[in-house]
């Protein structure tokens, strides 16, 4: 049964007990009672749809819950370190946070699959596995073993491949090239010749600049355009096989959620629901205008990656996935779901999107 329709037949059992019940009585002083939550994020303050959604989300829930939580954004580095987020909050140092599961897979094999993976799921396609898939529920179980409970509040959609200063034309182009590329990606792209390099998103700029990195990926024509990539690299190649359509999670510490009356659990869940779509929104239209400012005023060439080169990635991400799912029961449980969920989703988009879209090419 999907989310949407057990709501609505909890709803109507609700109305039919209302009509059936007594007058209400007025909230306990529990229920009246105002929360202050803390919510750390990985994100610099004002970080373009990551960072500002962190701050429209802890608006909304405060304003939709009449003060009942009022939620105060910690964006990385001010009270908590951006990859110590996971921690603090099952700590319970904070409340929530806002992050992406693919930064805790020291934690556990399994955690990437519910941000994303190469090749992995798109956005729409994380959002059926989450919502009406075994998705949030395999998630919900491995995060309950930390304290937290997850939820979906948002994605950037396809990302771009990465900037290069180097021309990538073949597969001999990826030899010895310094990329700076984090998580499975980088373990793909390693066995391919390539050299993957830690560098902080703040630093990428002066590392392209400085020749420390020949290419590096980021996230896509948005975010890409405020770091001012264009004017460091040459060329920006797509599509975006690394991160498909990374899920951005809220985590909340089990106590505290579970301590919640009811309806201001529903707030935050509903909260979230609505960050997932509005997130996934502004992306789909800033990364649109962005990009015609890259190509039409600054002149950046955007290139396709070439078959043989995404045939070759393509075909060390599914070892690199087998590998991690080998490593770890869990993982092989999410693994093994997460690949039959895509496929049916691959022979369905077969027939819609992707046809639609070479009908109107």
């Amino acid at each position: 049964m999907t989310t949407n329709r057990r709501r609505l037949l909890l709803g109507a059992a609700a109305l039919a007990a209302c009509a059936k019940s007594p007058a209400p009585t007025a909230p306990t002083d529990a229920a009246k009672a105002e929360r202050r939550w803390r919510l750390a994020t990985s994100w610099p303050a004002g970080f373009p749809g990551l960072g500002t959604g962190a701050d429209a989300l802890a608006t909304a829930i405060t304003r939709a819950s009449g003060g009942r939580i009022v939620v105060t954004v910690h964006p990385g580095n001010t009270l908590v370190a951006p990859f110590e987020v996971f921690d603090a909050v099952a700590a319970g140092t904070v409340e929530l946070g806002h992050s992406a599961s693919y930064f805790w897979r020291a934690k556990s094999e399994a955690a990437p699959y519910f941000c994303t993976v190469p090749f992995g799921l798109n956005a729409q396609e994380m959002n059926a596995w989450l919502d009406g898939g075994d998705g949030l529920a395999l998630w919900r179980e491995l995060y309950a073993k930390f304290g937290l409970v997850p939820f979906p509040c948002g994605n950037t959609g396809v990302q771009t491949a990465g900037w290069s200063n180097r021309e990538i034309a073949s597969l001999a182009d990826l030899r010895g090239l310094k990329m700076r590329i984090a998580g499975l990606g980088a373990e793909v792209i390693a066995r391919l010749g390539a050299v993957p390099v830690n560098v902080a998103g703040a630093d990428i700029f002066d590392a392209l600049k400085n020749g420390t990195i020949d290419a590096s990926e980021w996230l896509g024509p948005h975010n890409d355009l405020a770091f001012g990539l264009h004017r460091v690299a040459k060329y920006c190649y797509f599509p975006g096989w690394q991160e498909p359509g990374p899920t951005i999670e809220l985590i909340a510490n089990q106590r505290a959620f579970e301590a919640l009356p009811d309806d201001l659990k529903a707030i935050l869940e509903d909260g979230c629901r609505a960050a997932n779509t509005a997130m996934l929104a502004e992306f789909t239209r800033a990364n649109a205008v962005a990009l015609a400012t890259l190509v039409d005023t600054h002149g950046v060439e955007f290139r396709r990656l070439p078959d043989p080169v995404l045939a070759a990635l393509r075909a060390e991400s599914e070892v690199v996935l087998e590998a991690l799912a080998a490593r770890d029961p869990f993982a092989r449980r999410v693994h093994d779901a997460y690949v039959a969920f895509r496929t049916a989703m691959r022979r369905w988009h077969s027939a819609s999107e992707v046809a639609y879209y070479q009908a109107s090419a």
